[in-house]
């Protein structure tokens, strides 16, 4: 064989070479940039939602009731029981209000809990494309994990009480503002970041959709701040934490204050008798 045919394409320098080696690095510039874009994991690509429905009683809080509603500047979302009530909730299974992608799951314990929230878009009656984060906290099990892509009434956790330190409920909430995270305390407690979850729900229960996929941010909120552990996810003060030592559980001792304790008393006792504490019902 010629020597020539052991010639380095390198010190060749034909056209046909200089097109491959230009191609081969585009390729190349590509692909890091996409591997470094997928572990910043800023954005997930996920399908529009195509409706939303209750998390709990699939279908349509079958066997359900509410036994809190949304209040703004008071109770931000709903507190929802089976008709059966007390602790025999417990483990009931939790359902996704609509497809979308888990943007946090995890256990924070002081008056969270075990807590997850789903990302969801979704296209309004006027044909603009929305994003909604749905929450569901003082689980006793979590079903998913961070980023996974959700359908509409996929068991995603099921009911607890965040380890006795509540009557067993699902506490749920619907938020416009997607940069509240786990840090409730830090935006206005109101209409403005929040919407009455089952308003909401009840305007949106079927809505257009297809195959396409739209880029969701997942990672624009802080983390959850020491700071921010001054109030429980109902709104009222939870119990006593050593917060600058905290790291997350579920170990939060009792705070035994008469006023939680009769806070507790009566909505233990309204849940037992099956009154509701409705809340508004706005729709924005």
């Amino acid at each position: 064989m010629p020597a020539s045919a052991f010639h380095s394409p390198s010190t060749t320098h034909s056209p046909l070479y200089s097109w491959w080696r230009l191609l081969l690095c585009a390729c190349a510039s590509w692909l890091l940039t996409a591997t470094a874009a997928a572990q910043s994991g800023s954005t997930i690509r996920v399908r529009l939602a195509d409706g939303f429905d209750f998390p709990v009683g699939k279908p349509d809080a079958d066997g359900f009731y509410k036994a809190r509603g949304y209040w703004p500047n008071g109770h931000l979302g709903e507190d929802w029981n089976g008709r059966g009530g007390g602790d025999t909730d417990l483990g009931e299974p939790i359902y996704a209000m609509g497809r979308g992608v888990v943007i946090f799951s995890q256990n924070i314990g002081v008056g969270w809990g075990n807590c997850i929230l789903i990302r969801h878009i979704f296209r309004e009656a006027d044909g603009k494309i929305a994003m909604v984060d749905s929450l569901y906290a003082h689980l006793h099990e979590r079903k998913v994990k961070l980023h996974d892509l959700i359908e509409k009434g996929q068991l995603v956790g099921t009911m607890g009480g965040n380890n006795g330190m509540y009557p067993v409920h699902l506490h749920f909430e619907v938020r416009k503002n997607l940069q509240i995270g786990m840090n409730r305390s830090q935006f206005a407690r109101d209409s403005s970041n929040y919407y009455s979850p089952t308003a909401f729900i009840n305007a949106r229960r079927a809505l257009p959709s297809s195959m396409q996929k739209y880029s969701v941010p997942v990672n624009n909120f802080a983390p959850y701040g020491r700071a921010m552990a001054d109030t429980g996810s109902d709104g009222v003060r939870p119990t006593s934490v050593d917060v600058p030592s905290f790291k997350g559980g579920s170990d939060a001792s009792k705070d035994d204050s008469k006023q939680d304790d009769d806070f507790w008393a009566r909505l233990k006792a309204k849940m037992r008798s099956g009154q509701t504490t409705e809340g508004t019902d706005e729709k924005r």
